[in-house]
Protein backbone atom coordinates (compact mmCIF):
# COMPACT_ATOMS: atom_id res chain seq x y z
CA UNK A 1 0.00 0.00 0.00
CA UNK A 2 1.61 3.38 -0.84
CA UNK A 3 2.32 5.47 1.42
CA UNK A 4 -0.10 8.78 2.22
CA UNK A 5 1.54 12.17 1.23
CA UNK A 6 2.56 14.81 3.61
CA UNK A 7 0.32 17.96 2.54
CA UNK A 8 0.51 21.03 5.07
CA UNK A 9 -2.83 22.95 5.18
CA UNK A 10 -0.31 25.88 2.93
CA UNK A 11 0.78 23.59 0.75
CA UNK A 12 -2.78 22.53 0.29
CA UNK A 13 -3.84 25.83 0.08
CA UNK A 14 -1.15 26.45 -3.02
CA UNK A 15 -2.17 22.80 -5.07
CA UNK A 16 -5.82 24.27 -5.20
CA UNK A 17 -5.40 27.56 -6.19
CA UNK A 18 -3.03 25.57 -9.19
CA UNK A 19 -6.24 23.80 -9.96
CA UNK A 20 -8.19 26.38 -9.71
CA UNK A 21 -5.99 29.30 -11.87
CA UNK A 22 -7.39 29.27 -15.37
CA UNK A 23 -3.80 29.90 -16.74
CA UNK A 24 -2.16 26.82 -14.97
CA UNK A 25 -0.84 24.24 -17.29
CA UNK A 26 -2.99 21.30 -17.42
CA UNK A 27 -0.28 18.82 -16.80
CA UNK A 28 0.57 20.86 -13.25
CA UNK A 29 -3.17 20.69 -12.56
CA UNK A 30 -3.27 16.90 -13.14
CA UNK A 31 -0.60 16.03 -10.88
CA UNK A 32 -1.48 18.68 -7.90
CA UNK A 33 -4.78 16.57 -8.14
CA UNK A 34 -2.57 13.44 -7.81
CA UNK A 35 -0.84 14.80 -4.69
CA UNK A 36 -3.82 15.82 -2.72
CA UNK A 37 -5.81 12.51 -3.85
CA UNK A 38 -2.23 10.91 -2.31
CA UNK A 39 -3.11 12.14 1.27
CA UNK A 40 -5.67 9.41 2.33
CA UNK A 41 -4.47 6.78 4.02
CA UNK A 42 -5.14 3.76 2.21
CA UNK A 43 -5.81 5.11 -1.89
CA UNK A 44 -4.36 3.12 -4.27
CA UNK A 45 -2.41 4.45 -7.76
CA UNK A 46 -4.64 2.42 -9.84
CA UNK A 47 -7.96 4.15 -7.84
CA UNK A 48 -6.77 7.49 -8.31
CA UNK A 49 -5.27 6.92 -11.78
CA UNK A 50 -9.08 5.53 -12.59
CA UNK A 51 -10.37 8.40 -10.80
CA UNK A 52 -8.56 11.22 -12.59
CA UNK A 53 -8.48 9.00 -15.91
CA UNK A 54 -4.69 8.81 -16.33
CA UNK A 55 -2.11 5.81 -16.20
CA UNK A 56 -1.31 4.40 -12.94
CA UNK A 57 2.24 4.87 -13.62
CA UNK A 58 1.86 9.01 -13.82
CA UNK A 59 0.11 8.70 -10.67
CA UNK A 60 2.66 6.60 -9.03
CA UNK A 61 5.64 8.86 -10.59
CA UNK A 62 4.11 12.08 -9.05
CA UNK A 63 3.41 10.45 -5.61
CA UNK A 64 7.53 9.40 -5.62
CA UNK A 65 7.98 13.13 -6.63
CA UNK A 66 6.34 14.70 -4.01
CA UNK A 67 7.67 12.08 -1.28
CA UNK A 68 11.27 12.92 -2.10
CA UNK A 69 10.41 16.79 -2.38
CA UNK A 70 8.90 16.61 1.41
CA UNK A 71 11.40 17.52 3.36
CA UNK A 72 12.64 20.60 1.19
CA UNK A 73 8.85 22.35 1.19
CA UNK A 74 8.82 21.48 5.06
CA UNK A 75 11.68 23.58 4.64
CA UNK A 76 11.15 25.95 2.96
CA UNK A 77 7.47 26.57 4.43
CA UNK A 78 9.38 26.53 7.74
CA UNK A 79 11.32 30.09 6.31
CA UNK A 80 7.46 32.06 6.09
CA UNK A 81 7.75 33.31 3.14
CA UNK A 82 4.60 31.99 0.60
CA UNK A 83 6.20 33.16 -3.05
CA UNK A 84 8.80 30.51 -2.06
CA UNK A 85 7.15 27.93 -0.78
CA UNK A 86 4.58 28.09 -4.12
CA UNK A 87 7.71 28.58 -6.24
CA UNK A 88 9.22 25.49 -4.64
CA UNK A 89 5.52 23.19 -4.84
CA UNK A 90 5.40 24.47 -9.13
CA UNK A 91 9.42 23.25 -9.65
CA UNK A 92 8.44 19.84 -7.89
CA UNK A 93 5.36 19.75 -10.09
CA UNK A 94 7.24 20.59 -13.17
CA UNK A 95 8.60 18.40 -15.81
CA UNK A 96 12.23 17.21 -15.54
CA UNK A 97 14.83 17.99 -18.02
CA UNK A 98 14.90 15.52 -21.00
CA UNK A 99 17.69 13.74 -22.45
CA UNK A 100 17.97 13.72 -26.25
CA UNK A 101 20.11 16.69 -28.97
CA UNK A 102 18.90 19.92 -28.35
CA UNK A 103 17.26 21.56 -31.18
CA UNK A 104 19.35 22.80 -34.35
CA UNK A 105 17.36 25.35 -34.84
CA UNK A 106 16.10 28.20 -32.59
CA UNK A 107 12.23 29.23 -32.73
CA UNK A 108 13.46 32.93 -33.97
CA UNK A 109 15.34 30.95 -36.73
CA UNK A 110 12.43 28.77 -38.27
CA UNK A 111 10.28 32.52 -37.66
CA UNK A 112 13.00 34.05 -39.95
CA UNK A 113 13.12 31.14 -42.17
CA UNK A 114 9.24 31.23 -42.48
CA UNK A 115 9.13 35.29 -42.62
CA UNK A 116 11.83 34.84 -46.11
CA UNK A 117 9.28 32.37 -47.46
CA UNK A 118 6.65 35.39 -47.36
CA UNK A 119 9.37 38.01 -49.23
CA UNK A 120 9.02 37.92 -53.02
CA UNK A 121 12.20 36.71 -54.43
CA UNK A 122 13.13 39.37 -56.63
CA UNK A 123 13.76 41.44 -53.28
CA UNK A 124 16.82 39.09 -52.64
CA UNK A 125 17.70 39.46 -56.01
CA UNK A 126 17.02 35.91 -57.15
CA UNK A 127 15.71 35.58 -60.87
CA UNK A 128 12.74 33.12 -59.76
CA UNK A 129 9.21 34.38 -59.28
CA UNK A 130 8.44 31.39 -56.52
CA UNK A 131 10.58 30.30 -53.62
CA UNK A 132 12.08 26.50 -53.75
CA UNK A 133 13.26 24.75 -51.27
CA UNK A 134 16.56 24.90 -52.36
CA UNK A 135 16.49 28.67 -53.22
CA UNK A 136 15.39 29.48 -49.50
CA UNK A 137 18.12 27.47 -47.57
CA UNK A 138 20.61 29.13 -49.82
CA UNK A 139 19.09 32.59 -49.06
CA UNK A 140 18.68 31.81 -45.57
CA UNK A 141 22.50 30.51 -45.09
CA UNK A 142 23.36 33.54 -47.18
CA UNK A 143 21.59 35.94 -44.77
CA UNK A 144 23.30 33.77 -42.10
CA UNK A 145 20.05 33.20 -40.33
CA UNK A 146 21.53 29.63 -39.86
CA UNK A 147 25.21 27.93 -40.92
CA UNK A 148 23.86 25.74 -43.05
CA UNK A 149 20.24 23.77 -43.20
CA UNK A 150 19.12 21.00 -46.26
CA UNK A 151 15.98 22.18 -48.82
CA UNK A 152 14.09 19.01 -47.01
CA UNK A 153 14.71 20.70 -43.09
CA UNK A 154 13.03 23.69 -44.82
CA UNK A 155 10.33 22.41 -46.25
CA UNK A 156 9.47 20.30 -43.30
CA UNK A 157 9.42 23.79 -41.78
CA UNK A 158 6.95 25.11 -44.23
CA UNK A 159 4.85 22.31 -44.24
CA UNK A 160 4.66 22.02 -40.19
CA UNK A 161 4.14 25.74 -40.17
CA UNK A 162 0.73 25.65 -42.28
CA UNK A 163 2.49 28.30 -44.53
CA UNK A 164 1.19 26.15 -47.36
CA UNK A 165 -2.57 26.80 -46.68
CA UNK A 166 -1.13 30.69 -48.22
CA UNK A 167 -3.75 31.45 -50.80
CA UNK A 168 -0.87 31.72 -53.20
CA UNK A 169 1.55 28.96 -52.74
CA UNK A 170 5.00 30.56 -51.60
CA UNK A 171 7.22 27.41 -52.62
CA UNK A 172 7.89 26.30 -56.45
CA UNK A 173 7.68 22.37 -56.44
CA UNK A 174 11.31 21.74 -56.67
CA UNK A 175 12.42 19.46 -59.85
CA UNK A 176 14.66 16.53 -58.87
CA UNK A 177 17.34 15.93 -61.68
Amino acid sequence: MPKPLQVTERQEAILQQIIRRSKSAQSQVTRAKIVLAGRTYGRRNAEIARELKINSQTVSTWRARWLEATQRLTEVEESGDNQALEQAIEVTLADEARSGKPPTFSAEQICQIIAIACEEPALSGRPITEWTPRELADEVSKRQIVSRISASQVWRFLKRGGVATASKPLLAKQQET
